[in-house]
């Protein structure tokens, strides 16, 4: 047997790769640290003693080349809310920091909210962010007598943060998933759009009503917590019973001890509700499936489907309407999706299909099936390809309810009364509205402050893709 000579093998080149990850962001050209120190300097030399209160922040944002809301989160980042004020020192010492080791807006923007020790955000950092916005937005200024709705609004965006940019559906928000969403840009836009409601991905007040009356008429001891039965009740019964056990089974609610009492939280309401009225988005799609997803493996077999048709077909059943034959429906479905592998059904199938709610609504709502079996499905793909571009299902259907409950307020001229007839329009609208439903709902009478915002902690497996 012959040895094989050892080749020398060449000094390893690693140490030239250049660095291509960059968690913190990409470091740009050069920033000149201290001539943005010497311009934040120069604004603090304004404030007696050379202290910043919140109320002052907005001028101190604004020479760390922030956006005006990023007022709140630098003024608790550097001590604020212990004394009330900022010292020139303080924040100069926090800023020199985060410049020396965030290189964009979203490493920025964590490190300011996050805890110590922690690389994300949970959902409790957001809160001190948000109650500075209810505080200060010119459109939320119609809430200042009214506190009673600024925890319920706070949790709603919160929500809908995580329902949109925590992809992972970690419970964690990390900077890269920060980096790929509009949040940051929202939050830019707070500065120039003075009517909330035009922020309709995060912050819209009419969408928080919306969410919050359709909650409160299913949550009848006004506790915040709604059991099988309260949601059975939403939109008529159109869900069905065994799509409702599936939600509260934890496939995708969050909060132990919610599920151990057979309820879920306000917080996981606007995760449904959202999800049932947009069925095209890729949380909403991810939503569904992990209800159908009945063993989990991460297909949808021709037994789930069928264990979910079954109800469908009782229900058509007992509105004397002959139900389609499953192997048909089947049939139709798998034209709908073209499913990549024979016999079952990926969440990257549904992904790619361009009618996924009727997809859905086929399996567990009724209303919305028959709604979908009176349309000719060209005509639907014609319309769901030409709204992707414009407004989106949720927002539809937002703006309608908010409309029938202002139409049902203003049906009422008792409520009408006592108002000054300087408000504008709009602030006199929103007015009415808020008090309309502080007199009638008691749910409202209930004190709630910033610590009582119910945030179920998160805990929750990994994404199926």
């Amino acid at each position: 047997v012959q040895t094989k000579k050892e080749e020398t093998l060449p000094p390893s080149l690693s140490q030239n790769i250049p660095t291509f990850y960059f968690p913190r962001g990409c470091p740009k050209e050069k920033v000149n640290i201290d001539a943005v120190i010497a311009k934040i300097e120069r604004t603090f030399s304004e404030f007696p003693n050379e202290r910043a209160t919140l109320e002052d922040m907005g001028k101190v944002a604004k020479a760390c080349e922030c956006p005006l809301y990023w007022k709140g989160p630098l003024f608790y980042c550097a001590g604020g809310e212990r004394t009330g004020y900022v010292s020139v020192h303080k924040f100069v010492a926090m800023w020199r920091k985060i410049l020396q080791t965030c290189y964009d807006d979203a490493a920025k923007f964590v490190h300011l909210l996050m805890n110590p020790g922690c690389n994300y955000l949970v959902q409790e950092d957001f809160i001190p962010f948000l109650q500075d916005v209810v505080n200060s937005h010119p459109g939320l200024l119609f809430l200042k007598e009214a506190s009673e709705f600024h925890s319920r609004y706070i949790t709603t965006v919160i929500q809908r943060i995580f329902y949109t940019v925590n992809r992972s559906w970690s419970g964690k928000i990390t900077c890269n998933e920060l980096r790929k969403s509009n949040f940051l840009q929202n939050v830019a836009l707070l500065e120039e759009e003075a009517d909330i409601n035009q922020l309709t991905d995060y912050f819209s007040y009419e969408h928080f009503y919306v969410i919050y009356c359709k909650f409160w008429e299913l949550d009848t001891d006004h506790d915040l917590y709604i059991d099988r039965k309260d949601l059975a009740r939403h939109n008529d019964h159109a869900i069905s019973n065994r799509m409702i056990e599936r939600i509260f089974s934890g496939a995708v609610t969050r909060g132990r001890k919610a599920q151990k009492d057979g309820k879920i939280s306000y917080a996981d309401f606007v995760w449904f509700l959202i999800s049932e009225e947009d069925k095209k988005t890729p949380t909403s799609i991810e939503y569904w499936f992990r209800c159908m997803d009945l063993d989990g493996d991460g297909a949808l077999s021709m037994y789930e489907l069928e264990y979910f048709y079954e109800e469908q077909c009782q229900k058509l059943d007992n509105m004397a309407i002959e139900p389609l034959p499953f192997e048909d429906c089947l049939c139709q479905m798998l034209d709908l999706v073209k499913p990549q592998y024979e016999g079952k059904i990926t969440l990257h199938d549904l992904k790619r299909c361009k009618l996924t709610n009727v997809f859905f609504d086929t399996f567990f709502n009724i209303e919305k099936y028959l709604d979908h079996e009176q349309k000719d499905q060209f005509s639907m793909l014609r319309d769901g390809e030409g709204e992707s571009q414009e407004v989106s299902d949720w927002e539809k259907y937002a703006a309608e309810e908010y409309d029938i409950l202002v139409a049902e307020e203003a049906a009422s001229d008792q409520w009408n009364d006592g108002y000054e007839a300087e408000l504008n329009p709009a602030d006199h609208q929103k007015a009415n509205v808020l008090k309309y439903q502080m007199e009638k709902r008691p749910f409202f009478d209930m004190p709630s402050h910033l610590a009582d915002v119910d945030l179920d902690d998160y805990d929750y497996e990994e994404d199926f893709e």
